[in-house]
């Protein structure tokens, strides 16, 4: 690169890193004129910098150190890594930033559930590390030499990516069901920390890479497109590949040994080029901290008893009941099986739901039907033991839950069982017209029906597969306003025009909430037979047609253009 002495700088011509031999400066440091060979070093300017190059230009930095004015701390080298050494480092950075963030969800969905506030929650914790570690890394870059810096950083942020496991797991203990504050205060323990370093890192490269101001758009821009790159390919991969073939901790192991690896190439990089004590050194402290960290992982609790693709699940023995089992999946119970009696139902919405079948056709009758969530097949496994000859088809999302299931629940054993895993909308396009008796609606993501489960078009589309004296039975949790119950009521009133709402007592008089199974027909439903057979199960009541309606009052109907499942849902205690 040519050095340029100009008395009266043209401002029409671009600014340059180096401005001027040593020696031509009669404001320079004698020591700085009396230097051989070493590099210029004069005062920054108005629009200059305070250091030159002395190696030649790569495609997008240098070969060379770039050193400045010694300042309190002695003379700043700066070691440009070789343009794909830089690129590699910003790849990984911005990659493990996207990891984090995803596995995030999952690491907290296990002590506060997932719903809409729990992903807002984590993604805007996640680019609040984003913006602040950028803009902190890119002010630190240009007061320091961010070469010495960038090992040690990324080792302490490999460090914080494996505490990410403890720190979420030992904190949602202590939040476990809490509110959106602990919402809140989970997602930013899970990403903040670490995220806000590995965004450090791209202004740092950047700055260390640039030499020329006349490359600015340039140095930047690449690296920037490089980041984003990482980022796209790392959601990729983890949202299609590592989710379903790790578990959550394990790949926040892999990240953050991946992150740790990067560190220690860059300090081998910052050794092999830079000589004496510029080169940095590496604090005890911190090489004390990976060890300490690995202990941390390993004593840290997990709620777990298998991660699936979706769920944090366990099955957990009922020690008042030989055979009980219940199914957990993150922050929620799903299901109560008997082993050895198919026709216990634990749950009233469950023995709600077993009063519609009943009263569908006559006792012992087998018919079809077809169960929207698998969960723990608790009522699958009721009509096969009731009603002989019955075929169920069930939609469950989870292929996990679903083997957990036959696993520990003895799903294989249940007669005339169909499985089909995958989405529920998708699968119910496939199943024929007027196919069914009987629809049960019993899915759930966190405390909230799957909001595309829950629209006018959906609806729609279980009516089709219904016969004609068919009914689909949803269950749905809300508690008072109930607004979800109420809209989803409405919803079902315009598609269907029968409806009617079993419920507990205090439920149906608008003073509690929990659990409403809406039953709805394209006909008069058999309310009388359907009360029967709840009284002969004790506890819930059902409201009549016109009950049903009032009680919805003037709810908007659900469709696929609108439906805020998660705003209209209260929960518990809120």
């Amino acid at each position: 690169m040519d050095q340029v002495d100009d008395p009266a700088p043209d401002p029409t011509r671009p600014a340059r890193l180096a401005r001027r031999p040593a020696g031509t400066d009669p404001a320079e440091p004698e020591a700085a004129r009396s230097r051989p060979d070493g590099p210029a070093a004069g005062p920054a300017g108005a629009g200059g910098t305070d250091g030159t190059v002395t190696g030649p230009a790569g495609a997008g930095g240098t070969d060379g150190p770039v050193t400045g004015p010694a300042g309190a701390g002695g003379e700043v080298v700066r070691a440009p890594f070789p343009p794909a050494f830089a690129a590699a480092v910003v790849f990984v950075s911005a990659a493990a930033v996207l990891v984090l963030e995803i596995v995030a969800l999952r690491l907290v969905a296990p002590y506060v559930g997932v719903t809409l506030q729990t992903n807002t929650a984590v993604i805007g914790a996640a680019l609040s590390a984003i913006a602040a570690g950028a803009f902190t890394g890119g002010r630190i870059a240009d007061h320091t030499d961010p070469g010495r810096l960038l090992g040690p950083l990324l080792l302490v942020a490999a460090a914080l990516t494996l505490l990410t496991l403890p720190i979420v797991r030992f904190t949602g203990e202590a939040a476990r069901g809490g509110d959106a504050s602990a919402t809140l205060l989970l997602a930013m323990a899970a990403v903040v920390a670490p995220a806000a370093l590995l965004s450090a890192v791209t202004p740092m490269v950047a700055t260390l890479q640039l030499h020329d101001l006349r490359q600015t758009g340039t140095v930047v821009g690449r690296l920037s497109g490089i980041g984003t790159f990482g980022a796209v390919v790392a959601t990729f991969a983890t949202g299609f590949i590592l989710v379903a073939a790790f578990p959550t901790s394990a790949i926040v192991l892999g990240t953050g040994t991946v992150v740790a690896l990067t560190g220690a190439a860059v300090l081998w990089q910052r050794w092999r080029t830079v000589r004496g004590a510029a080169r940095g050194s590496l604090p005890p402290s911190l090489v004390a901290l990976l060890p300490v960290t690995v202990l941390l992982v390993a004593v840290s609790p997990n709620p777990c008893q298998r991660e699936t693709e979706y769920h944090c699940a366990r099955v957990i023995a009922d020690g008042s009941r030989p055979g009980g089992r219940t199914l957990e999946l993150d922050t929620l119970r799903h299901s109560y099986v008997d082993l050895g009696d198919p026709l216990h139902l634990e749950y009233e919405y469950t023995r709600a739901i077993g009063a519609v079948a009943d009263a569908l056709r006559p006792p012992g009758e087998a018919i079809r039907a077809l169960h929207i969530g698998g969960g723990g097949f608790t009522l699958p496994r009721y009509l096969a033991a009731a009603r002989p000859r019955t075929r169920s088809t069930v939609l469950e999302i989870d292929g996990g839950v679903v083997e957990l299931g036959r696993r520990l629940l003895g799903v294989d054993r249940i007669p005339g069982l169909a499985v089909r895993v995958g989405d529920a909308r998708t699968g119910l396009r496939e199943q024929p017209d007027r196919g069914y008796d009987l629809v049960v609606g019993d899915a759930f993501g966190g405390i909230a029906v799957p909001w595309h489960l829950t629209t006018r078009e959906v609806a729609e589309q279980v009516r089709r597969t219904l016969r004609p004296d068919g009914v689909y039975a949803v269950n749905v949790i809300d508690y008072q306003p109930d607004r979800f119950a109420r809209a989803e009521i409405a919803t079902l009133r315009a598609v269907f025009g029968h409806v009617v709402m079993l419920a507990a007592p205090a439920t149906l008089a608008g003073a509690a909430g929990g659990n409403h199974v809406l039953v709805a027909g394209a006909g008069p439903l058999a309310l009388a037979a359907i009360e029967d057979a709840l009284r002969r199960r004790g506890g819930w009541l059902a409201a009549d047609e016109a009950a049903t309606a009032r009680y919805a009052g003037s709810a908007r109907v659900l469709t696929d253009d609108r439906a805020p499942v998660d705003q209209l849902v209260t929960t518990y205690g809120s």
